[in-house]
């Protein structure tokens, strides 16, 4: 079907309604704050326009009200977004979405405000924090907010790895911010890449350890494997149910959604999801993606202000109306086993240092963001740290591409760090004193 629903947008963001409940987690689940029911998230990956047309959804009524009515017509509750415009202001389609019973997942990147698999120790700096604590800032107060995804697939391979200290120190700066500014206790988690070799591990690395701040609330997963008219066995769901038994956080589908089918994908997976077979691990899922683009995963197809549904769109609807939510609270654990740090990966597994303006930012609040604009790669030139953390860091890390956290999973941005091709003389101008005595300290160890 096709027509414009921009006369529709606007009626929604008219009706003011009470605020949703929040959503808290007890154990491997999130629950209704209020009622106490189990939350399943039933939900679609949402970015109109994509990496080629950035553009923020929940910056601009007109968009998000086009799309709104179709999320309701689908039954979902939940979106998630890649990246959105600091900037701007979001209160309007937060309403709409709140009216309309539907919470969101918000990732806290920009393509070029994250952490970057060529140079993480560069792109963690005070400068990239500001960007990511401005987000914060700007969805904090809606209790809509479901929670906030650290990073997306910077761990997409072996040899970025790497990055994974990178990912636990983004999660625990992003807790502290939450709570040194008094906001509700919003999950902050991590979308991981269906890495064969690397899915328990990095799990496991994610929630391990000491330190509460640094280990993610809630683990996203992007998983393509059920395709067609598969099943819990063959698409390989059974294995991971076994997997990840007794992990601690709630696990849930990022992206789903295996389009390596003939014709539209009949999302037989839906049955699957919210059924008692994974409800003990897992809790519900997001399919990619809503919006048609050149990777042929879309849900509609959006011209202007009006938007014709796809097959795809059809059988999602059909399976989400035909199966339900578990009954009860779905054989949840409410405790989790401890999560083992490994012992063999070949660096360091510490979690960096903060950056030195982190005190500053976590005191007076975040100075606002630069939105899309925003490009802190390149910006450790403000933080000591970085001298004297990365200098001497494993050089494996130049392999590495450039990070993909904003937009989606199946775009990459290109834009890397260049300062671990700086020479000392450089890197003295940009520190000044503070590096020169780094520098000195690290050549005395090499001395001993």
């Amino acid at each position: 079907m096709k027509f414009s629903t921009l006369g529709l947008a606007f009626a929604i963001g008219a009706t003011a309604a009470a605020s949703l409940p929040a959503i808290n987690i007890t154990g491997n689940a999130f629950f209704n704050s209020e009622t106490g029911e189990r939350f399943y998230i039933r939900g679609v990956d949402y970015q109109p326009g994509g990496s080629s047309n950035l553009t923020d959804p929940l910056g601009d009524s007109t968009i998000c009200g086009r799309d709104i009515p179709y999320f309701e017509e689908l039954g979902l509750n939940t979106i998630r977004v890649y990246s959105v415009d600091n900037t701007l202001d979001h209160s309007e389609c937060m309403q709409m979405l709140d009216d309309a019973g539907i919470y969101l997942i918000l990732d806290l990147n920009t393509p070029d405000a994250s952490i970057s698999r060529y140079d993480p120790g560069c792109s963690y700096n005070a400068v990239y924090l500001n960007e990511v604590f401005s987000t914060v800032d700007e969805f904090s107060n809606y209790t809509n907010i479901l929670g906030f995804f650290a990073a997306n697939e910077l761990v997409n391979n072996n040899a970025s790895l790497d990055t994974a200290p990178y990912i636990k120190a983004v999660v625990r700066d992003t807790k502290k911010y939450i709570k040194a500014r008094g906001y509700r206790q919003i999950p902050v988690g991590y979308s991981a890449a269906d890495v064969s070799s690397l899915r328990k591990e990095l799990a496991d690395y994610l929630n391990c350890g000491n330190d509460t701040d640094a280990k993610i609330d809630m683990l996203g997963v992007n998983d393509y494997s059920w395709c067609g008219q598969s099943s819990f066995t063959t698409s390989g769901y059974s294995e991971k149910v076994e997997m990840y038994t007794g992990f601690s956080v709630p696990i849930f589908l990022s992206e789903y959604g295996c389009n390596q089918v003939p014709g539209s994908r009949p999302f037989t997976e839906v049955k699957s999801i919210y059924s008692t077979q994974m409800s003990p691990v897992f809790s519900g899922g997001l399919v990619y993606q809503y919006t048609e683009d050149s990777s042929k995963y879309g849900l509609v197809e959006i011209e202007g202000d009006s938007v014709e549904t796809l097959t795809d769109f059809e059988n999602l609807k059909d399976e989400l109306n035909l199966t339900s939510d578990p009954i009860g609270d779905g054989d949840y654990s409410a405790t989790g086993e401890e999560s083992a740090c490994p012992t063999d990966w070949a660096f360091s597994i510490n979690i960096p240092t903060a950056p030195d303006g982190l005190s500053k930012l976590l005191k007076n609040g975040a100075t606002g963001g630069n939105g899309f604009d925003a490009e802190t790669q390149n910006s450790c030139g403000d933080d000591a740290y970085y001298v004297s953390s990365t200098i001497t860091a494993n050089s494996s890390s130049m392999e590495h591409t450039s990070s993909s956290t904003a937009s989606s999973a199946h775009s990459t941005s290109t834009k890397s760090s260049s300062s671990s091709s700086k020479g000392i003389a450089d890197q003295l101008e940009a520190h000044g004193m503070t590096a020169l005595l780094a520098l000195i300290a690290i050549r005395k160890i090499y001395i001993k």
